[in-house]
């Protein structure tokens, strides 16, 4: 896929310093808004680190259809990860961390559907202390404008898209896995917004706002509908 999301994209990579001392195994984070993410991923990371490269995909969706199964698997090296409950593939990631097989996997659960980060559930910590491998945490920056969620191809005209590495982290003495969680996503919002900033795109902040303008006009409108028409005067 490097070769046409390259092409589609005009592709900045940042922080490739950070990996000279990476070896796997380890767990890959990131922000997610994009089809595009597991793309830049794979093929921003030099090869020794992303060629056994497994993602976690989502098995409700990505391995429910063979087909979709097949794509996945074949492309990014998929692994199945239960949400909502399911617990049929419950301790694969750990498994692959102990042979020696480098993760990827979106805290956030899902894909934003506005570019703003929801909260990182605690999984990836969870392996990264119990496995007792380094999470790499990365930041991509404007992938939700070059392709945002309900768009079938990135948009025309080879938009601006940052990956950028920041130092591979682990828990520090005495870090819950909760700590270490919430440490991490402040660390990639701190990625995501230096490189936004420097580059005069919008920063986490911004797509908060807009997320909370949008809910505040929605309200307002759902408000002047339900509202009652004033009575006629009986002498008019």
């Amino acid at each position: 896929m490097k070769p046409y999301v390259w092409s589609a994209l005009n592709v900045h990579v940042h922080g490739l310093q950070h990996l000279d001392n990476l070896s796997a195994p380890f767990v890959v984070i990131a922000n997610h808004s994009s089809h595009l993410d597991a793309n830049l991923i794979f093929g921003a990371l030099p090869r020794r680190l992303s060629r056994n490269l497994s993602a976690g995909a989502a098995a409700d969706y990505f391995f429910n259809h063979k087909l979709r199964a097949f794509g996945t698997r074949l492309f990014y090296n998929a692994f199945p990860v239960d949400r909502g409950g399911m617990r049929a593939h419950r301790g694969m990631s750990g498994k692959l961390l102990d042979e020696g097989i480098p993760l990827l996997i979106f805290p956030e659960g899902t894909r934003s559907r506005t570019g703003a980060m929801a909260k990182f559930k605690a999984g990836p910590a969870g392996l990264s202390i119990k496995h007792q491998v380094p999470i790499l945490p990365i930041a991509l920056v404007g992938a939700y404008a070059a392709m945002p969620y309900g768009a079938k191809l990135p948009v025309p005209g080879r938009p601006d898209v940052h990956v950028v590495f920041g130092n591979p982290q682990r828990a520090r003495g005495g870090e819950t896995i909760a700590d270490f969680s919430e440490r991490m996503y402040r660390y990639v919002v701190e990625l995501h917004d230096t490189t936004a900033r420097a580059y005069g795109m919008p920063t986490q902040a911004d797509f908060h706002r807009a997320v909370a303008l949008r809910a505040a006009a929605s309200k307002e409108a759902l408000t002047a509908g339900t509202e009652e028409p004033p009575s006629e005067d009986a002498s008019s």
